[in-house]
């Protein structure tokens, strides 16, 4: 038998180890700015085209590089960090010039210029797929630029599994993000298709935050610090008002590097429990300083997973230092010990006998009714009296045709297994239907009782106006009668610039004022004025959050974002007109039964279902 096993040729072998190190564009990002970083670079330069799939260019003025450095550095399991196994456990930098650039050499087209502070010139090598096509001395400034050229140009397979521009834009803007937070004495520049995005100038920590996320920042921030002999925790947390719906702005780093623990954020949110409302997630940006023999950092290729040798430690210090910083800054609310807030009466305490209470009757004294509690049960009288003006005769015989009203709607044309038996007169319906608690729509039908929850169906009626309005550019306006400016983040700012023919199709009117702002003088005609920028500032954070968790086209997004914020809520009462009119609008939707969210929009209750209910 003839031998089959042989060694792959390193060309192979490198673009197998750049599947687990260079999986997008944002990878690239990230494994030259940390090499830049452990480069002692004072100024980081970042120049993006094509989202990286044209081009990822970062310029550094650090140390630079000798010519044997800089070839050396494109070998397989190069590296200036590692000398012996037990380096392994000590590591505190990011990464100097080793692996990472074998694997993207493997997979791009590289260009590396490079020169030290001792030398005249500086060293130029061009390799394409692992194999060195040009090297030669160049004039140089001081410091490395890499250039990453045509990403994955002979792995078409894995290019075409790239997402689309803004996804992968916003995955590089992620990982410029965590190094430009953990860094903030060094400059930072971002130039995405030959616009400047950020600039970055040096700095403390909070004034970096405020210059990435926006000014709002600002008032929203809260310093948290901790030393214990374990470990040290530092950084800034968001007030409650601030909790958004996304986990956007939530960075934990651990010796400077940053990692993702889901185990650190449930001790950071257990922290704000009973401040937020569920769903929520707070802002922070915290770091942990840690004995790098208490941590593995090699669980994962990309080190943003590590293991701590005590993990209930760490985790009982970081939430007691979130805890502490909320007191401190007077957000978490103070405890009177002297009020029952189960009764809202104060509790008579006397120090002077054993048992604590001031009188034996005083024991029961908190359950007693108040001269208010007394009214509030008079009042019970008054539900009464709708009742007895109700235009229902429930003394005479039912009349099944005068009770039994129909509805026309679209929905019996959707086919038998959507359809529901709805009235016929839409006028004889208004007089039947009512508001249940403020969230539930009532009405007779002719099978029984149809329940709609206004909030799901008002969604659903919203969600597909405003695809019809994006697909047909029609979104009719309304003109603010005071234009509102906004302040965005760089990010928020792209992602408006690359969607704002679709938003304007939905019937906002927007200009660009200055840099990284925008004024509003225009909402969808069907929108309530008066709140502009709160609801620009929710389509952006709602489509945000969709884009986070679901895998769909950014015009379903606008529309189903749009949808959720301007939907009437649960507690919103409506007037005769507006649940006739709901009802009817659902029951023309293309799909009435569910809200975009997948929530069930009504359910119908058989007077079989009502008559089982009773036995």
């Amino acid at each position: 038998m003839l031998d089959i096993i042989q060694l792959l040729p390193d060309a192979i072998a490198n673009q197998i180890a750049a599947g687990e190190v260079v999986q997008r564009p944002a990878s690239v990002v990230k494994e030259l700015l940390e090499n830049a970083i452990d480069a002692q670079a004072t100024e980081i330069q970042l120049i993006v085209k094509d989202s990286g799939k044209a081009l990822i260019q970062v310029v550094d003025n650090g140390l630079g590089m000798t010519e044997t450095d800089a070839r050396m550095c494109l070998e397989r399991h190069a590296t200036s960090k590692i000398r012996k196994s037990e380096d392994l456990f000590s590591i505190k930098t990011m990464g100097f010039r080793g692996e990472a650039m074998a694997s993207i050499a493997a997979v791009a087209q590289v260009e590396i210029r490079t020169k030290t502070a001792d030398q005249e010139l500086g060293s130029m090598i061009m390799v394409e797929a692992s194999e060195v096509k040009e090297q030669q001395l160049v004039a140089a400034e001081k410091g490395t630029s890499v250039c990453v050229k045509n990403l994955f140009y002979n792995v078409p397979a894995r290019r075409n599994f790239l997402k689309s521009n803004p996804v992968e834009m916003r995955h590089i803007m992620d990982e410029f993000q965590r190094v430009a937070l953990a860094n903030p004495l060094v400059r930072f520049t971002l130039h995405q298709n030959n616009q400047e995005t950020y600039n970055l100038p040096t700095g403390k920590l909070g004034q970096r935050i405020v210059n990435l996320f926006g000014k709002n920042y600002q008032q929203q921030m809260a310093t948290c610090e901790e030393h214990t002999d374990h470990l040290q925790v530092k950084g800034y947390i968001g007030k409650p008002e601030s909790a958004k719906k996304t986990r956007g702005e939530q960075f934990f780093f651990v010796n400077n590097r940053f990692i993702k623990s889901n185990y650190l954020n449930h001790a950071v949110t257990n922290a704000y429990e009973g401040l937020i409302v569920k769903g929520s997630y707070p802002f922070y940006v915290l770091f942990i300083e840690i004995d790098p023999a208490r941590i593995d950092v090699n669980v994962h290729p990309t080190k943003t997973e590590i293991k701590f040798d005590d993990e209930r430690t760490v985790y009982a210090i970081v939430r007691a230092a979130v805890k502490q910083a909320l007191g401190t800054h007077n957000i978490s609310p103070s405890i009177d010990f002297a009020f029952d807030t189960n009764f809202n009466k104060p509790i008579s305490i006397n120090v002077g006998n054993s048992p604590g209470i001031s009188s034996k009757d005083s024991d029961y004294t908190q359950f007693r009714s108040t001269p208010q509690q007394k009214s509030n049960l008079e009042q019970w009288e008054t539900l009464y009296d709708g009742l007895e003006k109700s235009a229902l005769n429930y003394d005479a015989e039912p009349d099944n045709e005068q009770q039994t009203v129909t509805i026309e709607s679209a929905a019996n044309d959707l086919g038998e297994e959507n359809a529901v038996e709805l009235p016929i007169n839409l006028a004889e319906a208004s007089k039947i239907i009512f508001q249940l608690h403020q969230q539930y729509l009532v009405t007779q039908v002719k099978s029984g009782m149809l329940l709609v929850d206004q909030q799901a169906a008002h969604e659903r009626i919203l969600f597909e106006q405003y695809s019809e309005y994006i697909d047909r550019h029609s979104g009719a306006s309304q003109q603010c009668l005071f234009p509102q400016n906004v302040e965005l983040s760089p990010a928020d700012y792209a992602l408006i610039l690359d969607m704002k023919e679709e938003i304007q199709a939905l019937g906002f009117i927007f200009d660009i004022f200055g840099k990284q702002s925008i004024v509003i003088n225009g909402i969808p005609a069907d929108v309530l004025s008066g709140n502009e920028k709160v609801l620009f500032e929710g389509l952006i954070e709602q489509f945000k959050y969709n884009q986070s968790t679901l895998s769909i086209s950014n015009r379903e997004n606008l529309a189903r974002s749009l949808a959720k914020r301007s939907a009437v809520k649960q507690g919103k009462r409506l007037e005769q007109e507006e649940m006739h009119m709901m009802i009817d609008k659902l029951f023309a939707c293309k799909s009435p039964n569910y809200a975009p969210d997948g929530k069930v929009t009504y359910k119908v209750l058989s007077m079989s279902d009502l008559e089982n209910s009773f036995k």
